[in-house]
C-alpha cells in the first residue's frame, strides 16, 4: 500500500513539475506534400472508423439501457411499500432486484466500449 501511494506521489511531482512541450508551425511546402497521404490514409481508415463507431454506439447504449434500469430501484422500493396490498410485491422484488445490479453492469458495459470499439468479444449480455 504504501510503496503504490508513494509511486503515485512521485509520478504525480513529476508530471507537475515537467515543462510543456512547445508548438512549432509546420512548413507549408512539407504540408502541401503530405496532404495527398494523409488522404490516401484517411480513405484507407475510413471503413475501419466507421465500423469502429458503430461499435462504440452499441456499447454506449447497452450502458445507457443499464443507466436507466438504475431507476428501478426505488421504483421496485415503493411498489413493495405503497403497492403490497394490490399485488406489487412480487414486481416490486424484480425490480429491486435488477436495480441492484444494474450499477454493476454499468460499470462493466462502460469500461467494455473501448474494447467494443476494435470489435473485441467481451461480455455483452442483456
Amino acid at each position: 500500500m504504501f510503496k503504490s501511494l508513494f509511486l503515485a506521489v512521485i509520478i504525480g511531482l513529476g508530471c507537475f513539475f515537467c515543462p510543456t512541450p512547445k508548438a512549432n508551425a509546420m512548413d507549408p511546402v512539407t504540408i502541401a506534400l503530405l496532404a495527398p497521404v494523409a488522404l490516401k490514409a484517411g480513405q484507407t481508415a475510413y471503413p475501419y472508423v466507421i465500423k469502429g463507431m458503430a461499435n462504440a454506439g452499441r456499447g454506449c447504449v447497452a450502458a445507457g439501457i443499464d443507466m436507466l434500469n438504475i431507476f428501478r430501484l426505488p421504483l421496485g422500493f415503493f411498489q413493495v411499500t405503497a403497492l403490497a396490498p394490490f399485488g406489487g410485491l412480487s414486481p416490486g422484488l424484480r425490480n429491486i432486484g435488477k436495480g441492484c445490479i444494474a450499477p454493476i453492469k454499468l460499470a462493466v458495459h462502460t469500461a467494455m466500449i473501448p474494447f467494443n470499439m476494435f470489435g473485441v468479444p467481451v461480455i455483452w449480455t442483456r
